[in-house]
C-alpha cells in the first residue's frame, strides 16, 4: 500500500537573524517524537528560512527610485516596498492596483518579488525578502541534519504563489535538495499502452502544497513539516527544473 505522511512538527520557537535551523529542526524532530528515516523529506516555510539569513529589511532605509515611485502611485503600495520588489525582480510583468507581478531575479513569477510583511517583526515598517538562494539554504540545511543525525533527507523550501489560471494561493517549492523537482514521464507507457507525451509530474510543488496544507497561511505556528513516503526515486536536482523557459511561457 502506497502511503504519504506529513507532520507538522509543533513547538518550533520564532526565528531570529543568524539562527542555526538545523540545530532548531533537530530539536523540533526529537520534541515530536520523530526519528528521521533516510529518504524523509524535511520542508521548511520560506518565512524561516529568510529570517535565519538575515533577510528583514527596514523600510525606513529604502530610498525609492524614480520608476519606484510611478509604480506605487498606479498601484496604491508604498514607495518603499515597490522598490524593494524591483530591486529582487529581472522584470515587472503586470502591475494593478494592490499587485506588482514580476519574475523574481531566481526565475520565479510571482506576485511583488514575495516579499512579505506578515508575521514580520516590525510590522509594516519591515518587510522579508526571499532567500538569497534557496537551493543552497536547502543544501545547507540538508548537510546539518545528516551530520547530527546520520541520515540523508531532502529538503524543500516553500513560498505560497497565485496562479495565471486558477484562483487562490498554493504552496510552490522554490528550494530544493535531495529529491526530483520534476519527475520527466514521457515516453513511459499508460495502462493502455499508449506513450505519454506530455507528461511531467511537478513533485517538489506536489509536495510543497501538501506540506502548505498543515502549515498554514495566518497565525499557525507550524512552519517545519516532516514527510515520508515520497513515491518518486530519490536523486541530486534544483529549482531550475521547474522554471518554465520564457519561449515555452504563454502568459508573457
Amino acid at each position: 500500500m502506497k502511503q504519504l505522511a506529513l507532520s507538522a512538527l509543533e513547538g518550533v520557537p520564532e526565528i531570529l537573524p543568524g539562527q542555526d535551523l538545523g540545530a532548531v529542526t533537530v530539536e523540533a524532530l526529537e520534541r515530536n517524537g520523530v526519528d528521521l528515516l533516510d529518504g524523509d523529506v524535511i520542508v521548511l516555510a520560506q518565512k524561516i528560512v529568510s529570517k535565519s539569513e538575515g533577510r528583514l529589511v527596514a523600510l525606513a532605509e529604502t530610498e525609492p527610485s524614480p520608476r519606484a515611485r510611478e509604480l506605487a502611485a498606479s498601484t496604491g503600495k508604498d514607495a518603499r516596498l515597490v522598490e524593494l520588489v524591483l530591486r529582487e525582480s529581472n522584470e515587472v510583468l503586470r502591475s494593478r492596483p494592490g499587485v506588482l507581478v514580476v519574475e523574481q531575479r531566481l526565475g520565479i513569477v510571482i506576485a511583488n518579488a514575495g516579499i512579505d510583511q506578515s508575521n514580520v517583526p516590525g510590522g509594516d515598517e519591515r518587510a522579508l525578502l526571499l532567500p538569497v538562494d534557496p537551493d543552497a539554504s536547502c543544501d545547507r540545511l540538508r548537510a546539518s541534519i545528516r551530520s547530527a543525525l546520520g541520515v540523508d533527507v531532502g529538503v524543500l523550501v516553500i513560498d505560497s504563489a497565485g496562479r495565471a489560471w486558477r484562483n487562490g494561493v498554493v504552496g510552490i517549492a522554490i528550494g530544493v535538495s535531495g529529491l526530483p523537482a520534476l519527475v520527466d514521464r514521457r515516453g513511459h507507457l499508460d495502462r493502455s499502452g499508449r506513450p505519454l507525451l506530455v507528461t511531467q509530474i511537478a513533485v517538489a510543488d506536489e509536495l510543497a502544497a501538501a506540506a502548505s496544507l498543515l502549515m498554514g497561511q495566518a497565525d499557525e505556528g507550524c512552519p517545519i513539516v516532516h514527510a515520508r513516503g515520497v513515491p518518486y526515486e530519490r536523486r541530486e536536482s534544483a529549482l531550475r527544473e521547474l522554471i518554465r523557459p520564457r519561449n515555452e511561457d504563454m502568459f508573457r
